[in-house]
């Protein structure tokens, strides 16, 4: 696994749009803010040309340019690590114009972004064995004042910190808008983790759910992580860029940490597409699954909630399954570099991961 430099002080940040741009507000305000922010702390700033384009379906400019951007900004010399503008819809559609092979022989750049930039995130990773930042994008660095997760994610681009632990609360409702851009996530529910031990089978209902204040609520538990958004996940299964079971059995010695969020995806969309990756192999050597809180938080349908759309392929494994993890739609989230070394730890209603750039 590859290594980028970590950002330094007076270091040039780049920009780019590969999903949505900072064409609307919020976003464009908070993007304007953000790198006011950056040029005070010292830094400086490299914008793509798709930075403030919104003349894409789903994205930010055709697939060509989009492509373009990325590969272009990624080989330049002129910045030293790259942060998406914004999530958006059919960033998918880019990568035919993403230049995978320049970028795997280039020297490693950092690219941070979640949720559609995944699809770049989980790439660099499996197709060109180097690791990225799955974190916020940049207009939510524009918010006034800075989160907590935001100054760990800024951290690990900086490499002042590699070690990450959850949040007391969370967002349900945001505050932000057209007339509000720089509000700070509204944190009002009070984070609850779930935590199962994966040796006894889910089955219809959780077995072996360890809750808090039980005789033995510790867990951890060691490997490399790999994961994303689902809903680009499986989009990406059984593709040409789809090189997932090279990647696990490359690393199968030192095992496979799944972290997994969703956007659009309701519980029965979650379920299937938890059957898909495990038919296709992606959970072979699987050490443990941190799962985010879906977007669809508190859904029931049919009698199938959130929960049980994981736990009927997870809890098969035979290795702790962690829910809803700060990661994904529901701010805050934790940072987490994909394709590096990790080690989790929880007990009762804390949840720390030490990354090693091994």
């Amino acid at each position: 696994m590859k290594y980028a430099n970590f950002l330094q002080k007076g270091g040039i940040i780049g920009f780019v749009a590969p999903s949505f741009g900072c064409n609307i507000e919020p976003y464009h305000t908070a993007f304007l803010n953000a790198q006011g922010k950056w040029k005070k702390l010292g830094y400086g700033l490299d914008l793509g040309p798709n930075c403030y384009e919104g003349k894409g379906i789903g994205i930010s400019n055709t697939p060509q340019s989009c492509g373009q951007e990325l590969t272009d900004y990624y080989l330049s010399q002129n910045n030293d690590c790259l942060i998406s503008c914004g999530g958006g819809e059919l960033m998918c559609e880019i990568l035919d114009y993403v230049d995978f092979e320049a970028i795997a022989k280039a020297d490693p750049k950092w690219f941070m972004g979640f949720s559609d930039n995944t699809n770049m995130t989980y790439l660099l990773a499996t197709i060109c064995d180097t690791a990225a930042i799955y974190a916020p994008c940049a207009a939510a660095y524009g918010m006034e004042p800075w989160h907590k997760s935001l100054k760990d994610a800024f951290g690990l681009l900086t490499g002042k910190k590699l070690s990450v632990q959850g949040y007391p609360k969370w967002e349900k409702e945001s505050l932000k808008g057209a007339e509000n851009p720089l509000a700070p996530y509204n944190v009002t529910e009070k984070k609850v983790l779930r935590c199962y031990d994966g040796r006894q089978q889910a089955g219809n209902m959780p077995v072996g759910e360890i809750t808090i204040g039980s005789k033995n609520p510790e867990i951890t538990f060691s490997g490399r992580l790999l994961g994303g958004c689902m809903d680009c996940l499986v989009n990406l299964l059984g593709t040409c860029y789809d090189h997932t079971r090279e990647f696990v059995e490359k690393y199968k010695d030192d095992g496979i940490i799944w972290f997994l969020e969703s956007c659009d995806l309701n519980v029965f969309g979650i379920r299937r597409a938890m059957w898909q990756m495990e038919h296709a192999g992606w959970f072979q050597h699987v050490k443990g699954f941190l799962i985010g809180r879906p977007y669809c938080y508190g859904q029931e349908m049919m009698g199938l909630d959130a929960y049980q759309a994981f736990l009927e392929v997870a809890a098969r494994k035979n290795v702790p399954v962690i829910m809803d993890v700060d990661l994904g739609h529901l701010p805050p989230m934790i940072p987490l570099i994909v394709g590096s070394k990790a080690d989790v730890y929880v007990k009762g209603n804390q949840i720390s991961v030490d990354m090693k750039l091994e």
